[in-house]
């Protein structure tokens, strides 16, 4: 029996249905990061003592720099994930973009917006 070389359209509109899901999970958890980076100090006002400014801004800072990291990371996974889709739509999804083979289903599950077979990833690191 020959190998397949892509995935049937069931199969597409399958993993098109999880990528959809986590799509949208990932873009209501970015409008959240978004909002914490935007919104003011908890008290909703400008604390102007210099006591505050000097304990509390180091600390405020810092917390705004880890969400601004968490949002950009979260983009970046939105980003894949919108590719995936795109390869649904084109019929090349699942295709191993290093061996040419397909990328195993459990895989594709778990790992949604993969461009590689596990045994790609493997050699990535010899």
């Amino acid at each position: 029996m020959a190998e397949q070389l892509r995935y049937s359209d069931s199969d597409l509109a399958e993993f098109k249905e999880v990528i959809q899901k986590k799509l949208a999970s990932a873009k209501e958890e970015l409008n959240y990061l978004v909002s914490q980076i935007k919104s003011e100090n908890e008290n909703g006002t400008d604390d102007t003592a210099s006591a505050y400014l000097s304990i509390d801004d180091g600390a405020a800072s810092q917390q705004k720099e880890n969400v601004s990291q968490l949002a950009a990371r979260q983009q970046k996974f939105i980003d894949s994930l919108e590719a995936a889709m795109v390869r649904i739509e084109n019929k090349t999804y699942g295709v191993c973009r290093v061996t040419g083979k397909l990328i195993s289903k459990e895989r594709l599950k778990a790992v949604p917006h993969t461009t590689q077979s596990i045994e790609a990833k493997l050699n990535q690191y010899r």
